[in-house]
């Protein structure tokens, strides 16, 4: 499944989570094996929990794990990755060497990976695969002809000027609408045009060497190229004046602008938004949420001050583009060399396997996730974290009800919505249907084109339609788990439900203190800045008390200072705001997760006594936190991710939540003025 960026305006992830005993071992199981979930052998016993708890718990961990050549961040987490991609990779190559008896699903997964994984074939064909998406620019001879050339773009994948999709409408959580955003830039986000210090400059610069070097791998001439590169950051950076940073897409309400058709036609008089909607079967609407009409005018002044050759060479950049995967060696190694080796610091490109595994997930995740469910998934994993999720969901219903900042009335709202919560477990009740889509042995780039294409007129299929809760929008082998405001539930994919996150044979502290505290970060999710502001039913809807969001903002400000002052190499800082929903929830479900588990072993007071390894139970809950998040990374990797991510770095994620939380200082002794006690300590939840 490849989820498009327009389907989900608000989806608050915490990057690898979940928890669940699964993948038993099996005879023929050809995985690596997992490591335990608390290692004792991560610990550095030479460092001070009370001076920097992550190093701590992750110090060794972090000095036998070196990142891996192929990788620009590697932590507990990619073991599990790895091991999923391995049996993904068994049942890949299995399905694509079976006869002629395989299933409809079998022979889609296993001849879409076969087409992938032969380059030799991929070298052959040059770039005559993309020959006719590049006919069709070439053909534009007026900006009449502009609509539905961008209509098809959108259909198989290529972001070219906006972006297009369906969304939950915001105000109306029943239904389905279509959505306009900004889109069509080549650097990760829009600061990545403007910043002005040396670093981003060379950045720029180096984009504008790779826009050249992709243009002569297409057939340019040298000085033609380097004319055509200059002419992709002139058109980019006057997209990104009217984009939105970061930050500011985190407020859904900036995000909402539903208006009709033809108010949409007025932003943008250039652009015959009815024709676009004609060519991409949308004929029939009559309104649709402009994300960010200000980036809609932006679009029309590009589009009028323009000339329209210089329009067809950014519409040519953004179809080479799109697919260096499906492309010759020398174009594939082009794009690997500045979106991995420069931006994120990984020094050599994937195995080719793993990364045609990874585009098998995306584009037919569904299929690929039922024959990984029917291995590597049982029952009992969806037991075992409902269990768990019951037992978060009293302690923050505890929470709320003792919470001193918040009155009674807007108490019960919370209350009502966190009742509502909607716990979906492992995988869809439901898989979704290819039949639609042909899936072509020897066909690598019209494979994934295709792909792209059923996928997009699926997802615009919804649009006039009820919303259907079952949906998921990740597959079910993804290490991660989300929480979805507008339909207030959260989302627990198989491929997570496994150490280090949970693990059978660990007592229940360590299990609290990983899985527990994943499960109470998705939980809080709906009650952080952005959560917060969508009622019980998944409206975006004011539901606070004037005074109680008052209370609210001075604790997340008092977040956003504390995490503002934690740096990276070079000196980059994280960013407070931009990180504000990540950050609360790590705090509040570490403090929900540790009450629950604290409800658990008061039935058990010989349990609460117990010493595993030399450790409390108190000490192992937190233990078992830090040590899912040991994580090394690249300088380069590291930056790009505060300046992009909405999740903090893994040591700041760790230090952060336990030097606000007064229970971790208890459980290891610290004093007053070490650095794992915070003098102003932050709490929202």
């Amino acid at each position: 499944m490849r989820l498009n960026a327009f389907v989900v305006t608000t989806v608050a992830t915490c990057a690898m989570m979940v928890h669940t005993q699964l993948l038993s071992a099996q005879s023929n199981d050809v995985s690596p094996k997992l490591k335990p979930g608390f290692d004792i052998n991560a610990l550095d016993r030479d460092v001070d929990p009370c001076v920097n708890f992550y190093h701590y718990a992750c110090g060794t961990w972090l000095n036998r794990n070196p990142v891996p050549p192929d990788k620009a961040i590697y932590g507990r987490s990619s073991e599990l990755i790895e091991r999923n991609r391995t049996i993904l990779r068994d049942i890949l190559e299995k399905s694509s060497a079976a006869g002629d008896n395989r299933g409809a699903n079998e022979q889609k997964i296993g001849d879409y990976y076969a087409s992938c994984i032969d380059e030799s074939a991929i070298e052959k064909k040059g770039i005559v695969p993309l020959r006719a998406e590049l006919e069709r620019v070439a053909a534009v001879n007026s900006n009449d002809s502009l609509p539905p050339l961008l209509a098809h773009l959108s259909l198989i994948g290529v972001n070219a000027f906006f972006g297009f999709g369906v969304q939950q409408d915001a105000k109306d959580s029943t239904q389905q609408i279509a959505t306009v955003a900004q889109g069509g830039l080549g650097l990760p986000e829009r600061d990545f045009y403007f910043r002005e210090d040396a670093k981003s400059g060379e950045i720029r610069r180096q984009y504008v060497q790779h826009t050249q070097k992709m243009f002569q791998l297409f057939g340019e001439k040298p000085e033609e190229a380097t004319i055509h590169a200059q002419t992709i950051m002139r058109i980019e950076t006057a997209l990104a004046t009217g984009s939105l940073d970061n930050v500011s897409r985190r407020d859904p309400n900036k995000l909402y602008h539903k208006m009709g058709v033809k108010e949409l036609q007025a932003l943008s008089p250039a652009f015959e938004w009815s024709r676009f909607l004609q060519e991409i079967g949308l004929g029939q609407i009559s309104n649709l949420n402009v994300a960010e009409p200000d980036y809609v005018q932006a679009m029309q002044k590009l589009i009028v001050h323009t000339s329209l050759a210089d329009l067809k060479v950014y519409l040519r950049w953004r179809v080479i583009s799109a697919q260096p995967q499906y492309m010759p060696k020398g174009i594939d190694d082009e794009a690997f060399d500045f979106y991995n080796r420069i931006l994120n610091g990984q020094k050599e490109q994937q195995a080719r396997w793993k990364r045609c595994v990874n585009a098998v997930d995306a584009d037919l995740g569904d299929a690929l996730g039922q024959a990984y469910v029917e291995r590597a998934f049982g029952a009992e994993a969806k037991e075992r974290t409902l269990g768990m999720v019951n037992a978060l969901e009293k302690a923050l219903e505890a929470d709320i009800v003792d919470l001193p900042w918040m009155t009674q009335a807007t108490k019960g709202q919370a209350l009502i919505k966190l009742h509502k919560i909607t716990n979906k477990i492992g995988y869809p009740d439901n898989w979704r249907d290819y039949s639609a889509l042909k899936i072509v042995r020897g066909d690598a780039m019209g494979n994934s084109l295709r792909s792209n294409e059923f996928e997009s007129r699926r997802q615009l299929g919804k649009i006039g339609r009820p919303v259907d809760p079952r949906e998921w929008f990740y597959s079910a082998p993804t290490v991660d788990a989300y929480y979805y405001p507008p339909q207030n539930n959260i989302n627990f994919m198989a491929g997570i439900l496994q150490p280090p996150f949970y693990e059978s044979g660990l007592d229940d502290a360590v299990n609290f203190g990983a899985i527990g505290v994943v499960i109470g970060h998705e939980l809080t999710h709906g009650f952080d800045d952005e959560g917060r502001q969508y009622d019980a039913e998944g409206n975006l809807r004011d539901w606070w008390a004037s005074d109680d969001e008052k209370a609210f903002k001075e604790r997340t400000d008092c977040e956003v200072q504390e995490y503002n002052g934690f740096t990276v190499a070079g000196g980059e800082h994280v960013n407070g705001e931009l990180t504000l929903g990540e950050n609360t929830a790590d705090n509040g479900g570490l403090r929900i997760a540790f009450a629950a588990l604290m409800n658990d072993l008061t039935s058990q007071p010989e349990r609460a006594r117990s010493r595993v390894k030399g450790f409390t139970p108190e000490q192992r809950f937190f233990l078992g936190y830090g040590q899912i998040w040991c994580t090394n990374a690249t300088d380069q990797a590291l930056r790009l991710q505060v300046q992009t991510n909405p999740h903090s770095p893994a040591e700041f994620r760790v230090n952060g939540a336990v030097s606000n939380f007064d229970q971790f200082q208890k459980a290891f002794g610290c004093k007053t003025g070490q650095p794992m006690v915070r003098a102003n300590a932050c709490r929202v939840w």
